[in-house]
């Protein structure tokens, strides 16, 4: 999972009754907020390999000051964990550009064939 809202997103809550945010976000956004309602904090943990990469730089200074601790401009870092991952990453990208990293696209390919993320020390292993 790239940056999800897993524990929901403060500003899908904060825009939640907005004309413009309904218009933009659809139904989805509607779903995303912070309450009981949200539907990823109603989802069960997965019972399968799961791995999240998390951004911590945001494009966006105002989302950025709203979301409280490191945040990709849309999601909060410690929101897009989930009880049950086999492991998380956190990289130096925005919500909007993650999936556009090479570095983090090497990610996801190290953890489908190995069911984690590579790391430091992975990298030594491979070169020595």
């Amino acid at each position: 999972m790239l940056s999800p809202p897993n524990q929901g997103n403060e500003i899908a809550e904060l825009l939640r009754d907005n004309p413009l945010f309904k218009l933009a976000a659809g139904p989805a956004g509607q779903q995303l907020g912070l309450g009981r309602s949200s539907v990823p904090v109603q989802l069960p943990p997965p019972d399968f390999e799961l791995g999240v990469i998390a951004g911590n730089r945001s494009l966006n200074p105002l989302f950025s000051a709203i979301i409280r601790g490191d945040n990709d401009g849309t999601v909060s870092v410690s929101r897009t964990r989930l009880h049950g991952m086999q492991d998380f990453l956190v990289v130096p990208h925005s919500h909007t550009f993650i999936m556009n990293s090479t570095a983090v696209l090497d990610q996801v390919v190290h953890f489908l064939e190995h069911g984690r993320f590579r790391r430091p020390a992975d990298s030594e292993r491979v070169q020595g």
